[in-house]
């Protein structure tokens, strides 16, 4: 019989020296995303953050949590991982700039099934490195390491990110007819739709290190181009004044996320003729009716900014002084949901 004392937490699979090595190789690349109101640092039972010390007089709080779905999938596959940690912070503080509020402090939960201290590491670093570009502190985070529910060499990740604005100024629907909305390019696919877009690769018989069918390079390297993050520029924007209201394109598309913004009696009228399609999604257009191509993807633009009319030139002009593509996609409309013209002009 073996004995009782033989047996260790290691054994089973958990290795908590794995762990807190892995705390100390991560903790510069938390400290790099310091801010006013929090300090980077990581090892306590919980983040602080000073919104006083943030310059905040009567701030609300807005909460964001989202994953990074099967495109993790394609991560692991490819051993790619670093892209994956800023597509989760961006998922997040895309969603609070979309309420007018600036991302504070971000936390992550990374869940495996034995500890890979190189693949962990390199997605922390990513998840910092969307951080620092949108202004938030990394203050935290949970490494569950979990043997036999996660097969070999897989993770899962979360993200949770908290941001204020001041009272009074939160964007709440308020669009009226006759406003202008603009769109924001995207990178790509972003984190959305990957299930589907898995399924497209299986189907053709492509090798993710095999060249891409739509760009240079390798397949996994192309659909892995992380989230492009807005908060600045939004942030920017806000400031200016003109702009009604935002809505951040992600799971159901230019479908069903435009109207997110809009009061009751208002839909958005969007001409899909107004920019190119990218070439990802050209590519996707081959092997999908436009109609699905517009519901489970953002199809080039990755958020929707509706502003006042006599302010579109000189919003348009500040996104694109920001390093921003701006297209001019639509106009509100009395109706409800969103009206999409030349649709049929995605078809392949």
């Amino acid at each position: 019989m073996a004995s009782r004392e033989g047996a260790t937490y290691k054994a089973a699979g958990v290795d908590i020296d794995a762990g807190e090595t892995l705390v100390r190789r991560i903790a510069p690349a938390a400290a790099r995303t310091a801010r006013p109101g929090a300090d980077g640092r990581l090892g306590g039972f919980g983040g602080f953050f000073d919104l006083r010390a943030a310059g905040f007089r009567d701030p609300v709080l807005v909460a964001s949590t989202d994953g990074v779905g099967t495109k993790l999938e394609i991560a692991q596959a490819a051993g790619r991982h670093r892209g994956v940690g800023i597509d989760l912070v961006a998922m997040c503080v895309n969603d609070l700039a979309a309420q007018g509020a600036e991302p504070l402090f971000f936390l992550d939960y990374f869940a495996t099934g034995a500890l890979d201290a190189d693949a962990a590491a390199a997605v922390v670093e990513g998840i910092a490195e969307g951080c620092i570009a949108a202004g938030c502190a990394l203050i935290g985070g949970e490494t569950a390491e979990m043997p036999g529910f996660y097969p070999a060499g897989r993770y899962d990740l979360a993200g949770f990110a908290v941001g204020a604005v001041e009272r009074g100024r939160m964007k709440q629907p308020g669009a009226r007819p006759g406003d202008v909305v603009l769109g924001l390019a995207s990178d790509g696919l972003h984190a959305n739709g990957f299930s589907l877009v898995r399924r497209i690769v299986e189907r053709e018989g492509l090798d993710l290190g095999g060249s891409s069918p739509f760009s240079e390079g390798a397949l996994g390297e192309a659909l892995l181009r992380p989230t492009r993050i807005y908060v600045r520029p939004v942030l920017a924007a806000l400031a200016e004044g003109g702009v009604r209201a935002l809505a951040h394109i992600t799971g159901g598309g230019l479908v069903e996320n435009p109207p997110r913004g809009l009061p009751p009696g208002l839909a958005m009228r969007i001409d899909c003729a107004a920019w190119p399609l990218p070439p990802v999604f050209e590519w996707l257009a081959g092997h999908v009716a436009p109609e699905e191509l517009a519901r489970t993807f953002n199809c080039g633009i990755g958020m929707a900014v509706t502003v006042q009319p006599e302010r579109a030139e000189a919003l348009a002009a500040s996104f694109e002084a920001a390093g921003e593509t701006v297209f001019r996609i639509g106009g509100v409309v009395e109706g409800e949901g969103t009206a999409l013209d030349g649709l049929e002009g995605w078809r392949r």
